[in-house]
């Protein structure tokens, strides 16, 4: 598993519900693999943006900022990115029989279901190239 380098990263893991928790720590892994296996990706900075645990290629700058977060009503994990995205669109209309999703920022998970890691890590590929593959 990935160390924390950032503290209060930690600590906003260490709040979660047991089942986001582990949801969350899960997709967070996918976010360290998925950049160690591109070397277009490069560097993942592990931050908080607008209060939610934050993952965005800082050198070079070649995706949008991934967010993570437990639903209020704990039942589900989020995963955002920027709403002017393509991206949950285009995820939509890859997966709309197997997702849910918020608008145009996020595609939601059960808390109680295994998570779909390949699909994940399909989005999470694309998410942080992102400003690569869109021109």
């Amino acid at each position: 598993m990935q160390k924390f380098e950032n503290s209060n990263v930690s600590e906003k893991f260490a709040a979660l519900s047991p089942s986001a928790k582990a949801h969350l720590t899960d997709i967070r892994q996918m976010i360290f693999d998925v950049a160690g296996q591109n070397p277009n990706i490069g560097k993942i900075e592990e931050t908080l943006k607008w209060g939610q645990i934050s993952y965005l290629t800082s050198k070079p700058k070649s995706g949008t900022t991934i967010r993570l977060a437990e639903v209020a009503d704990g039942q589900t994990v989020a995963i955002y990115v920027h709403c002017q995205t393509s991206l949950v669109s285009t995820f939509r209309e890859l997966f709309a029989d197997k997702h849910q999703f918020e608008g145009n920022r996020a595609i939601v998970f059960a808390t109680k279901s295994a998570l779909p890691t390949a699909d994940i890590k399909f989005f999470i590929n694309a998410a942080l190239t992102y400003h690569l593959n869109k021109g």
